[in-house]
């Protein structure tokens, strides 16, 4: 989901994406951006230049996920105080 509030914004390079989200590993990084690709998410565009440059961006269906996401993200920072009080 980070990935997906990350890229909403714009494309980003894989060291632009690791500074957004904070504390994720790259072994992880790595593995969930594999698996958004596949799974048509996610776009991957390696540049053959030196040194290599990869720009991730959402496809059309990523920025419809996304769309869908930022409303819920949203009611979940608004509510958040409530929901943790509520326990």
């Amino acid at each position: 989901m980070l990935i997906l509030l990350a890229l909403e914004r714009g494309p980003l390079r894989w060291g632009e994406l690791r500074r957004e989200i904070e504390g994720v590993s790259e072994k992880m990084l790595a593995s969930t951006l594999k698996t958004l690709e596949a799974d048509g998410i996610v776009h991957r565009a390696a540049q053959p230049t030196i040194p290599p440059r990869v720009d991730y961006s959402l496809t059309e269906r990523g920025t419809d996920l996304a769309t869908r996401l930022v409303p819920l993200m949203d009611w979940i920072t608004d509510n958040a105080d409530e929901i943790v009080a509520g326990r």
